[in-house]
């Protein structure tokens, strides 16, 4: 994957969609190019699969790990922490935001809505078509609609990761992404990472493999 991203890339997405395993092989893939790498946990809504589970294997990667005290809860955020809020002033930070994307999960990134827009951004919605809320054209583009309006920020590309965890085929991405095609014509924002196992990658057609980004899978479920 070219390292010609801007500096703060923010994947949200809905429960099941897979962004919180992306947002982390993303940052471990930004340590090869850049020295300062940081990930935030804001997603207050997931009780499973966190980005702080993962903080070990990022830690030992030497990727800065921030996950606030209101992560996993449905509180209002009283203040901006002083942690998050310093990536926005330390320019040699590369930093990636895991955010909810319900509209508790979109409200919360509003909340940095200003220093985004001082900033610049990418903001990624990682969609996963065998997930009952994401499973058509019209389910997506409603969250679409709902994230931009809640977060105030627009998203810039879409992520294919359509997979039935562990049964997943080539098949179903190739499915998936004539829903997110369809998607895409309507919200005018391109297709920007067919993410999965690389195996199953390399049997997608040509066409999708330009935009394909392998990933390895570092989160369980709690009693796996």
């Amino acid at each position: 994957m070219p390292m010609d991203n801007p500096r703060i890339s923010i994947f949200t997405g809905h429960f099941g969609s897979g962004k919180t395993e992306i947002a982390i092989n993303f940052a471990i893939n930004c340590k090869k190019y850049y020295n300062k790498v940081a990930i935030v946990d804001l997603d207050i809504v997931n009780p499973y699969f966190r980005t702080k589970d993962a903080s070990r294997i990022l830690e030992s990667q030497g990727i800065k790990v921030i996950a606030p005290l209101f992560a996993n809860t449905n509180v209002d955020i009283p203040a901006l922490p002083a942690e998050i809020l310093s990536l926005f002033h330390d320019k040699d930070y590369i930093a990636i935001f895991d955010v909810g994307g319900d509209e508790i999960g979109a409200t919360a990134l509003g909340r940095y809505h200003r220093y985004f827009l001082n900033e610049g951004y990418q903001m990624f919605l990682v969609i996963n078509t065998k997930r009952p809320l994401t499973k058509d054209t019209e389910s997506i583009l409603s969250m679409f609609e709902g994230i931009k309006k809640n977060s105030r920020l627009e998203i810039s590309g879409l992520i294919n990761n359509t997979n039935l965890s562990y049964d997943s085929t080539v098949e179903d991405l190739i499915e998936g992404q004539k829903i997110i095609d369809d998607v895409s014509r309507q919200t005018m924002v391109p297709t920007r990472y067919i993410t999965g196992k690389e195996k199953i990658l390399s049997g997608m057609p040509e066409y999708m493999k330009k935009k394909a980004f392998p990933i390895n899978l570092y989160l369980q479920m709690p009693w796996q």
